[in-house]
């Protein structure tokens, strides 16, 4: 097995034939060329479209539930034993710091696992009806669909679109991003080791602008599941609305972190830093904008600075970093242009005490305390290790100020009181909330947003939905 693919995996291999030149794979941490990727030519494209409509009505459709479980369990399987290599290579590709990337191959596992355990427990229904006769439901899976993924959480994200894709009888070509194809072309390898027919999953390396607006229009493509930044995804609803075509966008977030004057602060502060700078702050849920009450204000920010400053940031594949570079320079810069516009409107901007390395895409975790409320870094997603924080006082109004942004995707309350908490998480305008808790993800649960971070859900039972027809079939009574 090759250590690191270099280019498309269709039909069960890696394929040398019908793709571009060759283009370098810069590692974010060194801002060296490691690596080279050669994206999928159109003439690819099409065959490997091609190739899974036939992988779908010649093998996958048909297949027995149990025979699909027991294929998708090997997958899980397959990724538990080479997760050390899965975990290198997406550290080396984004930058990711491998301690995050070892949970985060080990998460795509266990979305494997899980969609392999339900596709006998994903049930349609019987219903009494006004004829008499049986009447009752059935799931059928959609042909061919079409997982265009992010760069910020490559495997995880691949993982639990594929996954649910395969259990409801699906084929899929996945196209990864165009910064981090690397273990997505694995992942397409070791479902091919486990079992997984030559032509149900597909790979394609490419860039958005040529590959994924191909998949996006092509009319043998009947869904489209994409996660990436609400521009984008504009385009994908657009596209889909030629044909009609299924589609589930999961976009961007400016998530909010509430923290009222009752709350364990000492538990908030500690955990809220990394609630933004995981990942370099690269994450849709992060909840980068933080209200706190002010009676507790001053006391909140000494806490929550205390804490990032004792975040580790440095190489990415030493198991102690927390915070690792940025994907690449494009994305520093944009970070950086953020921080440079609240210094030149005069805002208290606190950059924590980093030595950064000499070389990489790092940026210093950075605070911005009180920035007014028209602040570009307030308003939009930065996409970087960045937050917000500022003071209320009137729980109505600072309702009004969560909820008045286009985005709706996460968020955290902090608060001892039971009441309020259900209250406030019944009013704030988000699809994936957390009582005294950052987590957004979990694999038995839905996950998505509100607005415009997105139409559909992945993850728990609600994903198998996304990836059927349910069809309606009634039986006369013949005497």
């Amino acid at each position: 097995m090759s250590e690191v693919p270099q280019g498309p995996f269709v039909d069960g291999e890696f394929v040398s034939a019908r793709v571009h030149e060759p283009r370098p794979m810069i590692n974010p941490a060194s801002e060296e060329a490691w690596t080279s990727m050669s994206n999928a030519s159109t003439e690819l494209v099409e065959a490997s479209v091609q190739s899974a409509s036939r992988a779908f009505e010649r093998s996958w459709r048909g297949l027995a539930p149990g025979k699909r479980s027991r294929i998708l369990f090997e997958i899980a399987n397959a990724i538990r034993k080479h997760a050390a290599r899965l975990a290198r290579l997406e550290s080396r590709n984004i930058g990711k710091p491998i301690a995050d990337a070892r949970d985060e191959i080990a998460l795509g596992a266990t979305v494997f696992e899980y969609y392999a355990g339900a596709i006998d427990k994903f049930c349609g229904e019987t219903i009494p009806v006004g004829r008499g006769g049986l009447d009752f439901t059935v799931h059928e899976p959609l042909g061919v669909v079409a997982a265009i993924t992010p760069w910020n959480f490559p495997f995880p994200i691949a993982c639990w679109k594929v996954a649910p894709a395969l259990a409801a009888g699906n084929c899929v070509v996945l196209k990864p991003a165009t910064l981090s194809p690397l273990t997505a072309l694995v992942l397409g390898q070791l479902a091919v080791e486990a079992g997984l027919p030559p032509g149900v999953l597909q790979v394609l390396p490419g860039e958005g602008g040529t590959v994924g607006a191909m998949l996006a229009h092509h009319p043998s493509i009947r869904k489209i599941s994409f996660t990436g930044s609400t521009e984008i995804g504009r385009r994908m609803m657009a596209a889909a609305a030629v044909d009609l075509k299924r589609i589930s966008l999961e976009l961007g977030g400016k998530s909010p972190n509430i923290v009222f004057a009752d709350a364990n602060l000492e538990r908030a502060a500690d955990e809220s830093p990394m609630s933004v700078f995981a990942n370099a702050g690269q994450d849709c849920c992060a909840r980068s904008r933080v209200f706190v009450e002010r009676s507790v204000f001053d006391d909140f920010v000494e806490r929550f600075v205390s804490a990032a400053e004792a975040l580790r940031m440095g190489d990415p594949l030493d198991p102690q970093t927390q915070i690792g570079p940025l994907v690449s320079s494009a994305q520093r810069e944009a970070v950086l242009a953020y921080v440079e516009k609240a210094q030149s409107d005069g805002r208290k901007v606190l950059k924590m005490a980093q030595a950064l390395p000499e070389k990489g895409f790092y940026v210093s975790p950075t605070i911005v305390v009180e920035p007014a409320i028209s602040d570009p870094c307030w308003l939009e997603e930065i996409f970087g290790p960045v937050v917000c924080i500022r003071p209320f006082d009137e729980e109505g109004e600072m309702l009004a100020e969560v909820n008045r942004t286009s985005y709706g995707l996460s968020g955290s309350v902090w608060t001892q009181d039971i009441g309020r908490a259900i209250r406030i998480s019944r009013r704030v305008e988000a699809g994936v909330l957390s009582i005294n808790s950052h987590s957004s993800v979990h694999v038995q649960a839905p996950f998505g947003g509100f607005k415009q971070s997105g139409i559909g859900r992945d993850l728990g039972m609600h994903a198998l939905h996304g990836y059927t027809e349910t069809k309606n079939i009634y039986v006369g009574e013949t005497e």
